[in-house]
């Protein structure tokens, strides 16, 4: 099935609940604004995108296609990134509040999520090699088996993993850091 193309426009202050997102590909628009909470994305492409001030929460994405997607100040709760097409998949996340959304067995490795609140977000068996999350709050994050080598969690805050059951091959934390790869022995830390 051909999609219907859309490249180089700006899409501002639009309430997709009220007036349907059509579905298609997306080669470098801009989205600012808008309104996609509980819509439908499944199947479309996004290329080289940017997503800035809009709500994507509890919005389907199945066989939807980032490349090159940057959100900037987005609320996405609630999202299925798994059901995302896996091909090519890469996107970066400033200052988003991406709680209770799931990347359960994604490759997105070299992925930023820059300051950016991820309550109880499944990382569970994600491939996040390289990524970083400078000043981002992960309570509750989940990683189990989760490859975490070389991630920066430096500047993170809150986050709480089990070291024995994620790969943590030169992960950077901070000595604040370490309550969260230690909790689960029960001890004090002063």
């Amino acid at each position: 099935m051909k999609l219907d193309y859309t490249g180089d426009r700006k899409f501002e202050n639009i309430s997709f609940a009220e007036k349907p997102f059509k579905k298609g590909e997306y080669e470098n628009c801009h989205f600012k604004d808008c309104d996609f909470s509980e819509c439908n994305l499944s199947d479309c492409v996004f290329t080289d995108c940017e997503f800035s001030y809009c709500n994507l929460s509890l919005g389907k994405l199945t066989g939807t296609t980032f490349r090159d997607v940057k959100f900037l100040d987005c609320k996405m709760l609630g999202l299925h990134f798994e059901d995302c097409n896996k091909f090519g998949v890469s996107f970066s996340f400033s200052k988003c509040t991406l709680d209770h959304s799931s990347f359960y067995q994604m490759k997105i490795p070299g992925t930023v999520f820059m300051g950016s609140k991820l309550t109880e977000v499944d990382f569970s068996e994600c491939d996040l090699t390289g990524s970083s999350f400078p000043e981002c709050d992960l309570i509750g994050a989940v990683f189990d088996n989760t490859n975490l080598e070389k991630v920066d969690f430096l500047s993170a805050a809150n986050y709480s993993l089990d070291p024995d059951r994620n790969r943590l091959k030169k992960t950077r934390f901070s000595a604040g850091g370490l309550r969260g790869l230690l909790g689960k022995y029960d001890i004090t830390i002063e």
